[in-house]
């Protein structure tokens, strides 16, 4: 065991929310980090920048209330020191009640403390391979290189699992018709509105899906074809939603509930929301409108909205793979690999699903290995916290299938009896005691 006052560097695969979430832990507590990320020298055909720590999808890190799943998390990994939390609220945008951020200008503070820091040593390269000397933490992400899950799966054992993710569109928000568009926040008129609000009538809204379930979509590769029926449900990508029926939208991310058009006093008949993706306010993103519609198409498409038939598309949708392991098989509830405790795996390739969820992982797999390095005991969140029970989902060894998860009360039992939100107070209640006690203990 390396000695406390001249640790070994631990070696991180990985510059995504897990990996640099996981180098803070361990620089913070004097430990040196080898940082592998292969971006730009490899692409991912996804990712646009060279920058760590780059939100490909949303620039939204989820539901920022206490009372959400995604809020109860957040409050736990603000409690248990999250770098990438804290820069989050510091470039966060408008977003009503959700968590949003300047991606550029979060990505960009993350990457030059990283790469800025005495005892991080940056590596521009793509690792084909786990190092078999040392403590290591595989945090390649959704997007890992073909030539890494290769390795995985040839070293696991197991085939690699994967479903398909799509991005949406960005638009300037100079070339949003607000004559058509009103700012509302669901539930609260009396607000002026962190969001763009594009009503449709049922007439627009019609014309809308049939043209989207015409237009041409950018062809997978044939291997692919049958792992497209993967998709992570909350990143469907809009064409595929639609398809299931010409109400689908209106009751996913078209829904009018909780919105007033405050020229008609009334619901509108369906709505697209424009989220701002920028802290100037010169961006905005369509909110659950991910797509794999090929690009001409989209520019077509969306302008049959009335408040974007003018609009200037500075991104438009594509869709991606998305890749992640087997961990029940693989993982033990510190993140170690099972046979091999100096490697640990974080992020999305645990089957974690989100943002947050996935810098939780590089946090705990970070804490961990710095413990292991200190010659202390590593642990473990307890199931009764949301951080534990994303762990407990991870590796828990009797699914039927396994399938990527966010934070979601459904993790946990029923703690009350009771159905709805008496459940869902207890739940809190008892993940707020129960990370108290296990934070007070370490």
């Amino acid at each position: 065991m390396p000695k406390k006052n001249n640790p070994a560097p631990v070696t991180i695969i990985g510059g995504g929310l897990a990996g640099t979430e996981a180098t803070f832990q361990l620089v913070r507590r004097g430990i040196p980090v080898r940082l592998y990320e292969m971006r730009p020298r490899v692409g991912t055909g996804a990712h646009q920048t060279d920058l760590l720590a780059e939100l490909v999808c949303s620039n939204s890190l989820g539901s920022n209330l206490p009372d959400r799943a995604s809020g109860l998390l957040k409050e736990e990994l603000r409690a248990f020191g999250s770098y990438i939390l804290d820069t989050a609220y510091k470039y966060r945008v408008p977003a009503g009640n959700a968590l949003a951020v300047d991606r550029d200008a979060f990505a960009r503070e993350i990457t030059r403390y990283v790469k800025g820091h005495s005892l991080v040593e940056f590596i521009n390269e793509e690792a084909d391979s786990i190092p078999e000397e040392g403590l290591v933490i595989v945090a390649t992400g959704p997007l890992t290189s073909p030539a890494m899950l290769q390795f995985l799966a040839k070293k696991f054992g197991h085939k690699h699992l994967s479903f398909f993710d799509a991005i949406a569109p960005i638009v300037e928000a100079d070339s949003i018709d607000l004559n058509h568009a009103f700012r509302a926040d669901r539930y609260h008129p009396e607000a002026k509105g962190d969001h763009i609000n594009c009503p449709l009538t049922k007439e627009e809204y019609e014309t809308f899906v049939a043209e989207l379930l015409k237009a041409r979509k950018i062809e997978l590769p044939a291997f692919e074809k049958e792992a497209r029926k993967q998709f992570f449900c909350a990143c469907q990508p809009i064409e595929q939603i639609a398809a299931t029926g010409v109400e689908a939208l209106r009751f996913g991310p078209f829904k009018p509930v909780g919105l007033i058009d405050p020229r008609t006093k009334r619901r509108p008949y369906a709505v697209l929301q424009l989220r701002q993706d920028n802290l100037l306010s010169s961006l905005y993103n369509l909110v659950g409108c991910q797509t794999n519609l090929v690009h001409g198409e989209q520019e077509r498409v969306f302008r049959l909205i009335p408040a974007l038939r003018q609009a200037k598309f500075v991104r438009l949708g594509q869709m991606h793979r998305n890749a992640y392991l087997y961990s029940p098989k693989i993982l033990t509830t510190t993140l170690q690999v099972k046979d091999r405790p100096n490697w640990f795996i974080a992020g999305q390739l645990t089957g974690v699903e989100g943002y947050t969820e996935s810098t939780g992982t590089g946090l705990l797999a970070g804490f961990n290995a710095a413990r292991l390095t200190l010659g202390k005991t590593l642990v473990d969140p307890p199931p009764a916290t949301m951080l534990g029970a994303l762990v407990r989902y991870i590796t828990f060894p009797g699914h039927k299938q396994f399938t990527p998860m966010n934070a979601n009360f459904g993790l946990f039992g029923d703690l009350s009896g009771e159905p709805g939100d008496d459940r869902r107070a207890a739940i809190i209640a008892e993940a707020r005691r129960a990370f108290r006690q296990f934070f007070a203990e370490l």
